[in-house]
């Protein structure tokens, strides 16, 4: 028997355990802000990665309304490490869960429920990888350092977990960090995460003058009119051809309408993949900061801009170490019968505070449709979260033969046995 056919024949007859974890883990409300529900969930993940020999670090938040981070921790032989890397927060509430009869249900090939895409699937993927290497490649299983790291708070962008991660992560010893989002697809060509756009998020505050819109008119300076302006211009920053868009989602200004507007505000976005762009757009957008162009009429008095930086995620570029990872990938597709390419992706994952440290590829969880949508109506229009079940088994064939390839040559380094 091959080691491909063993792979294949023990992860057919792991699949109805590894989905059964699953439900039990889909069936735990893990909504970012559901502090003692992320918790639970940590504490079945750890209960279940224990089977496999590791040990768990429950690391609080740096805020206190978020559930702990869990770091998952096996020893290996050699001093090389990877980094299996994953979140345990959902964007569903209860109420939404509730409201929109969003649960576990399989129909067919599909599982729906809240995360089993976004990321829960990607979890039980980790598991199923681990068992694998434990059983047809028990001399790198114990050879490497295993780190599987799961983000309490990843929807809301926490970046304390990232620093969590590249401490236990050092640098020199790490021979790659593997992100489990959900697979990419191209046709039915599966497609690996090799870059991911940066964000940066702003509000911005037009001050102008009150003035009665009927008798005084001409005194005011209409914040709304500034604000609309404004938002022209932080709107026409965005090029296509240099994947930069700027995205302005809120809009609030005004009281009542016989009363030229003194307040408006805005919210927005930008992102970008290269950090030459994302810095220039940065700058271009808080350059709008200072007295705007709408003016009073009778004194010439200015509205004031305001532009604040909230947030920002660095951009993931595509670089080096994540085409090194994902060349070894790519290989072994070929060798057992499956086409990978790679996929530059606009959102935003933990693979964005990572990859400054250490090489990182992302997408190598299953692969579903509909990540973050708990609605369903009746003509089909719009559908919830699944993961399609079809994709675990061969997506952690890839997996564990890239894993397998990506330690060995690393362990032939220092003499170690390959599996």
């Amino acid at each position: 028997m091959t080691q491909d056919q063993q792979l294949s024949g023990f992860l057919e007859k792991e699949l109805p355990a590894s989905l059964e974890l699953l439900r039990q883990m889909v069936g735990i409300n893990s909504f970012s802000i559901n502090k003692a529900g992320v918790n639970r969930l940590g504490h079945l993940t750890a209960d279940a990665f224990k089977s496999l020999g590791f040990t768990a670090d429950f690391v609080p938040s740096t805020n206190p309304a978020y559930g702990d981070h869990v770091i998952l921790t096996r020893l290996g032989t050699s001093g090389c490490t990877v980094g299996l890397i994953t979140h345990l927060d959902t964007v569903f509430s209860e109420l939404e869960e509730q409201q929109n009869n969003f649960a576990w249900r399989r129909e067919e090939d599909r599982i729906y429920g809240p995360g089993t895409m976004d990321i829960k699937g990607g979890t039980v993927m980790i598991y199923m990888v681990l068992r694998a290497l434990q059983e047809i490649a028990p001399a790198i299983f114990e050879a490497i350092t295993w780190k599987v790291c799961a983000n309490s708070s990843e929807e809301v962008l926490s970046h304390d977990f990232g620093e969590l991660c590249l401490a236990h992560m050092p640098c020199q010893q790490t021979l790659g960090a593997l992100v489990f989002e959900c697979e990419g697809r191209a046709g039915q060509t599966a497609a690996l995460v090799v870059a991911r756009k940066g964000r940066a998020t702003f509000r911005v505050t037009v001050e102008g003058r009150a003035a009665h819109a009927g008798g005084r008119h001409h005194h005011g300076a209409n914040a709304i009119v500034q604000i609309a302006c404004t938002i022209q211009g932080l709107a026409g920053l965005t090029d296509y051809n240099k994947d930069l868009t700027v995205n302005v989602g809120v809009v609030n200004g005004g009281t009542v309408i016989n009363r030229v507007p003194h307040i408006a505000t805005a919210e927005l976005e930008m992102r970008a993949f290269d950090k030459e762009t994302y810095d220039w757009a940065k700058q271009s957008v808080l350059a709008f900061h200072g007295p705007g162009q709408v003016r009073a009429a009778d004194d010439g008095y200015a509205c004031q801009v305001t532009v604040e930086l909230l947030h920002e995620t660095p951009p993931w570029p595509r670089n080096p170490g994540s085409d090194r990872i994902f060349r070894i990938f790519q290989e072994v597709g070929r060798t057992i019968g499956q086409t990978v390419v790679p996929q530059q992706r606009g959102g935003l994952s933990d693979g964005n505070l990572i990859c400054r440290g250490v090489p990182t590829l992302d997408g190598m969880g299953p692969w579903g449709e509909n990540d973050h949508c708990s609605e369903r109506s009746l003509d089909g229009s719009k559908d919830q979260e699944y993961v399609d079940v079809t994709t675990f088994i061969p997506k952690a064939k890839l997996n564990v033969f890239g894993l397998i390839k990506l330690c060995e040559s690393s362990l032939v380094e220092s003499n170690l046995p390959k599996a």
